[in-house]
């Protein structure tokens, strides 16, 4: 699987640099978002720019990544994906449980206001 994976202090941009996100690919999708959320990400933002084509198995990829990390108050962004992926995203209703935007930029913003969210419920709650 061809990928860059860019680290940031909030962050970490995960950009699959694959034409195929299928049943021979999505099980090392999923075993990377396993170990970047073991190495203490808490934030992923996914870049599926260069995806011109997912399956069932390249979903439930996602679906394993959305549910890692947020499950810890994290986020877990697709952006950028491309008309194919996102038909079937929609086809599927799954537009309903993953966020999704259409740049980087506006994925890296997201990851901010969530932090900060985060931070002000902290605060907040007395914590």
């Amino acid at each position: 699987m061809k990928y860059s994976v860019e680290k940031e202090e909030k962050y970490c941009l995960f950009k699959l640099n694959e034409s195929k996100l299928d049943s021979t690919l999505a099980p090392a999708l999923k075993s990377e978002f396993i170990t970047i959320h073991a190495e203490g990400v808490k934030n992923i933002i996914l870049d599926m720019s260069e995806v011109k084509y997912s399956d069932s198995s390249g979903l439930s990829a996602l679906l394993v990544g959305n549910r890692l990390f947020s499950e810890n108050e994290g986020v877990f962004i697709i952006t950028a994906p491309t008309d194919h992926v996102m038909k079937l995203i929609k086809i599927s209703q799954l537009d309903k449980v993953l966020n999704i935007l259409p740049t980087v930029e506006e994925s890296v913003d997201a990851v901010f206001m969530n932090e900060i969210e985060k931070d002000l419920n902290q605060e907040e709650n007395g914590q």
